[in-house]
């Protein structure tokens, strides 16, 4: 067993925990402590870790199994990573089409057990939804030694615990996923100039039927009648094959630097290069490599040192269509007098289709995220007062994200976590987990 310090994307939390390899999960579930998968660690906040408990590391369960080019079923182990999946799918098939992934996020380094166990979203959410509406089965191995074969009409009730369920319902084995036929790897994209809230809105309602993936950068500082400018990118497939490569990150930040690079001057500075990034134009129509439009900060390793020693929080919240847009405003307004906000900030609406887990995210509306330097007291503030917006509409928070909410504000989200705590492993359980539902503050881990 290895003690080590192991790390979320958001780098906050530094905590002691161990690891070890999954092959000896049968001999750790006979111990008293608690276990938890561990794939690449992209969650942000404390969901992927497990204070004073062990982690298991699934770097070995990175077989493909089986590939059914006709009909795009692949069926691989759960550490199989979605980069491993695009470079299998690199090839043609046999009438010029590619098969290609159904819903990725916006990273490529992540596990298919960890885009499970989040339910993650991508870009197209108006089109297809959520990973897990695409996952045909999984074998789940639970800590008793039982292996239960997972699918909508399978052990469903483990179905759509595991789907969103954040690696607490026992350890994804292998995955059967349905591919997406794509006529080609390249993408024509088009980003428009956004000058306000109202604009994103009116692009994204114009988008949704015709364009597949759609989502926009706002520019977090601006306030009064520039509030939510930015740029509205979208995007579809064509044909053509496209530069694949390695898919690997050309530069990488080596150390995190004892501040925070990502400060008011800085942010201010890329904000302002990135909005003139259109040269003037209303629209900046192009062909792009896929890559580079659904991965732009893949392309630096380690990117989430630049935040310096103390790490960071995102926020990502999903605000019901109803009141999305009072609510979007006032949060933007909020950012934007805290002073606190970065570069990074996107604004994407969520479609109609229902996400299978009990604990997923999405649902129709807008979700807005954002990434937050971790300055202590005033940024836990900033966000509290997000949440309490976020509650008052009725929305929820993303665990996958999250760092600090209140067990309270999490119980508020999502109701339904009493159901699913039936189907927690009793040898499972995370620092996200026992820190919302803990009975009182004093009890988060």
């Amino acid at each position: 067993m290895k003690t080590k310090p192991i790390l979320s994307w958001g780098r906050a939390h530094r905590f002691a925990q161990s690891s070890i390899d999954v092959a000896d999960m049968s001999a750790a579930c006979q111990g008293k402590d608690k276990l938890l998968p561990y794939g690449l660690g992209r969650s942000y906040g404390d969901s992927c870790l497990n204070k004073d408990g062990i982690l298991l590391t699934t770097e070995r369960l990175d077989h493909f199994i089986a590939f059914d080019r006709t009909h795009g079923i692949i069926t691989c182990e759960a550490g199989v990573t979605l980069r491993d999946i695009l470079l299998l799918c690199a090839t043609p098939n046999a009438n010029g089409s590619y098969w290609f992934l159904p819903v990725t996020p916006g990273t490529k380094f992540v596990t298919l057990g960890g885009a499970i166990a989040n339910d993650v979203h991508g870009k197209n959410h108006h089109r297809t939804g959520t990973f897990g509406r695409h996952v045909l089965s999984f074998t789940l191995r639970r800590s008793d030694g039982t292996v239960l074969t997972c699918s909508p009409i399978e052990n469903v009730a483990f179905f759509r615990a595991t789907i969103g369920g954040l690696g607490l319902t026992g350890l994804i084995e292998t995955v059967t996923l349905q591919l997406m036929s794509a006529p080609g790897l390249e993408m024509l994209t088009e980003d428009i100039a956004v000058h306000d809230l109202n604009d994103f809105y009116r692009f994204s309602s114009e988008s949704e039927n015709t364009w597949d993936y759609t989502v926009a950068w706002v520019d977090c500082q601006a306030r009064g009648k520039a509030l939510g400018r930015g740029i509205f990118s979208r995007g579809r497939h064509i044909s053509g094959s496209g530069p694949v490569g390695n898919l690997l990150p050309t530069r990488s930040i080596p150390l995190a630097p004892p501040i925070s690079l990502i400060n008011p001057l800085s942010v201010t500075t890329f904000n302002t290069l990135y909005r003139h990034k259109l040269c003037g134009a209303k629209t900046v129509r192009k062909i792009v490599p896929y890559d580079g439009f659904f991965y732009p900060l893949d392309g630096i390793g380690d990117w989430n040192k630049l935040y310096g020693t103390q790490g960071f929080y995102q926020y990502q919240c999903v605000i019901p269509k109803a009141q999305a847009a009072e609510i979007i405003r006032t949060q933007l307004e909020e950012i934007a007098a805290s002073g606190e906000g970065s570069f990074l900030i996107v604004l994407k609406t969520f479609g109609d289709l229902s996400s299978p887990g009990m604990l997923s995210f999405p649902m129709p509306g807008t979700t807005l995220a954002i990434d937050f330097p971790n300055r202590g007291a005033s940024t836990l503030a900033l966000l509290d007062r997000l949440d309490t917006l976020t509650l008052s509409a009725g929305g929820r928070v993303y665990p996958a994200k999250d760092g600090r909410m209140s067990a309270s504000a999490f119980q508020a989200y999502y109701p339904q976590y009493q159901e699913f705590e039936r189907y927690i492993d009793p040898h499972f359980s995370s620092s996200f987990w026992r820190r919302v539902t803990a009975l009182s503050e004093g009890k988060n881990t």
